[in-house]
């Protein structure tokens, strides 16, 4: 158990893409999934007819690509800007 909560807890460090979005890391990884819905809901970022699809902005779109993406693809995606 304490192993999963350590992953989720550690700070990561960020790519420079990353941090265009999410601001200066190093931040744990629960922190970046709420800065991305941030950025994602300040910038009205969820499709209009499907909430679960994300059409990235230019800031987002260095970092998960420019095509329109899942929800649940897109932390994946996140996940290859930290280390």
């Amino acid at each position: 158990m304490a192993g999963k909560n350590n992953a989720l807890q550690k700070p990561v460090n960020l790519s420079p893409e990353l941090e265009n979005v999410v601001g200066k890391g190093p931040m744990t990884r629960a922190q970046v999934t709420s800065k991305v819905w941030d950025h994602i809901k300040a910038n009205d970022l969820q499709d209009a007819k499907d909430r679960r699809m994300i059409n990235p902005d230019d800031k987002l779109g260095a970092v998960i690509g420019k095509e329109q993406i899942s929800m649940f693809k897109m932390t994946g995606a996140v996940s290859k800007h930290m280390s």
